[in-house]
């Protein structure tokens, strides 16, 4: 029974973080090189992943051959995070080409997007990527020398909080978490401005994008002055660290 409730717990993470580990791990029961099996079936799901999905109407951002746009951090990858719908792709490929003609060498960078395969399938933590419509983008950075092509103040690009005013009450019971012993640790790396504010006032003029989330002190910081880009509220997770897109 203890075996059985393990390796039903094991699916279920599998299932959750990446949406094919856990066929993966069902596969790999069925062989005495657990360990191997599970990695070479995963794999296999994963690259497939890359040719079916466009069928379906999911496109994977690019992880490694991507020159304006990329995944972040190839983690995202390797838990199959990086699909969007066509329309979505199309919107951050132009948002991406024209960040690098109006600021050449720069890279946008993408964090959690959505899963291959079936709309309504959670992307946790996330309440809503669940459907490839939504992306997550992560800060244009700079340090002492200016801006710095594709890295951000952390390394998946998120919990490097902006700290500003907000009206939102401490509480356990959302997913807005603070994380206030993890802030000194990342370099002090701050978001280039003129990059932070050309990317609001794009994303909020294109007639493709429904939805921008940001902190409303950014939101002052950078004056983006469409309605589109807006609070997320105080139940979501924290938008001092990221933008999130969607059609």
């Amino acid at each position: 029974m203890i075996k059985i409730s393990f390796h039903a717990f094991v699916f279920i993470l599998l299932t959750i973080i990446s949406q094919v580990g856990g066929i993966a791990w069902l596969i790999a029961l069925f062989f005495k090189r657990r360990a191997l099996v599970f990695a070479a079936t995963y794999t296999a799901l994963s690259v497939t992943a890359l040719w079916v999905a466009p069928m379906l109407g999911r496109e994977p951002i690019p992880c490694i051959s991507g020159e304006v746009l990329k995944m972040q951090s190839k983690m995202y990858c390797a838990l199959n995070r990086q699909y969007v719908v066509p329309e979505l792709y199309g919107v951050l490929t132009d948002f991406a080409a024209t960040m690098e003609s109006d600021y050449p060498d720069t890279e946008t960078r993408v964090l959690d997007a959505n899963f291959p395969y079936f709309t309504g399938f959670p992307l946790l933590p996330h309440l809503s990527h669940d459907d490839g419509r939504k992306v997550d983008l992560a800060f244009y950075y700079e340090g002492t020398d200016g801006y710095m092509p594709g890295v951000a103040k952390s390394p998946v690009g998120y919990f490097a909080f902006e700290q500003g005013p907000t009206d939102c009450a401490e509480s356990t019971s959302t997913l807005r978490w603070d994380m206030a012993w993890l802030q000194g640790f990342w370099p002090d790396y701050r978001p280039e401005a003129s990059r932070m504010k050309s990317a609001l006032e794009w994303l909020g003029a294109d007639d493709r994008v429904g939805k921008v989330f940001i902190e409303p002190h950014l939101k002052v910081r950078y004056e983006a002055k469409s309605p589109k880009i807006r609070f997320q509220g105080c139940r979501a997770a924290r938008h001092d660290d990221h933008i999130h897109v969607q059609l």
